[in-house]
């Protein structure tokens, strides 16, 4: 993708899918307001805007190919850079999400969905963007993180969630309620999806665990001890992407680690440089087949660590 192609396909996104004015846009993009109309009315021309943003328009660029190599990935989907300072910065990565999703799934096909807000916002938007009903099965307790949003006013989705909260009061409560038929049923279900999608978590009061009262502050600080970075699934890693054994562990209800890694086409989605530790941790463990993020957080990916 030339410097043209690249810089339509960013005015397309910001004005489509973050609901910027093509002022705005100019502003961000450094460039005049009658070129950012131009841009636009090429990318209508050329079928770069249909009813949602060509996901090849989006991530074919030499920042996609480097990150394939570099972390033995399958594919990766770029969007022109997330504001970190708007109300909900994993809405345009959720949405990036669905759409990729959206593209690809076949007729009666499964997904597998992880517990984080970007997930849960994710799950909003493909079941509002696909005509028939999709099936999502969840990757752990803590069964209101995957209920719909009220305000979807169309939700074409058929839900099978683990009845379990994400965290048992003990581990012996745990290991009971993964032996119940209820959730290994569940677990079971998950081996037949077509697709895998997961968040990334940092170590930080903003991250989903912490914010909804999961985990407090002195689990952040032990997690912080025993040089935790990040999560996937509530699975706590350090730098390398090594799960971190600890009693948070044996308390709770999520899918294995090892079993990760035997999903097909395993789409993790995150932005953000408060998350870059735990990306990159998730990326080194190979843990993950797709990463879906943001131009600035692929940058910072790719620089030597």
């Amino acid at each position: 993708m030339n410097y043209e192609e690249s810089l339509m396909v960013k005015a397309a996104w910001y004005y489509y899918f973050e609901n910027m004015t093509q002022q705005a846009i100019a502003d961000r993009l450094s460039i005049s307001r009658m070129r950012v109309i131009k841009l636009l009315e090429t990318a209508r021309q050329t079928g770069v805007i249909q009813f949602r943003l060509r996901s090849d328009g989006v991530g074919i660029v030499e920042q996609s190919q480097r990150l394939i190599n570099k972390y033995h990935l399958k594919d990766v989907f770029l969007i022109p850079e997330v504001d970190q300072d708007e109300a909900h910065p994993n809405e345009s990565i959720a949405r990036a999400g669905a759409m990729y999703i959206a593209d690809r799934l076949g007729e009666n096909a499964c997904i597998n969905v992880g517990y984080g807000d970007t997930l849960s916002r994710t799950l909003n938007h493909l079941a509002t963007m696909v005509q028939s009903p999709v099936t999502c099965i969840s990757l752990t307790g803590g069964v209101s993180n995957y209920l719909p949003n009220t305000r979807s006013n169309v939700f074409n989705a058929r839900l099978f969630l683990m009845p379990a909260p994400l965290l048992a009061s003990s581990p012996e409560m745990a290991a009971a309620m993964r032996e119940e038929t209820s959730v290994s049923e569940i677990i079971r279900m998950s081996e037949l999806s077509a697709f895998t999608l997961v968040g990334i978590g940092p170590i930080t009061e903003s991250a989903t665990v912490f914010r909804t009262g999961v985990l407090g502050p002195t689990d952040m600080f032990y997690l912080k001890m025993n040089n935790a970075v990040g999560d996937v699934l509530c699975h706590f890693l350090d730098r390398d992407g090594n799960l971190i054994p600890t009693p948070i562990e044996d308390r709770l209800i999520s899918t294995p680690l090892d079993r990760l890694k035997e999903m097909s086409n395993v789409i993790g989605l995150a932005a953000g440089a408060d998350k870059i530790e735990a990306i990159r941790a998730v990326l080194r463990g190979g843990y993950l087949d797709i990463l879906i993020t943001d131009e600035t957080t692929a940058n910072l990916l790719l620089k030597d660590d």
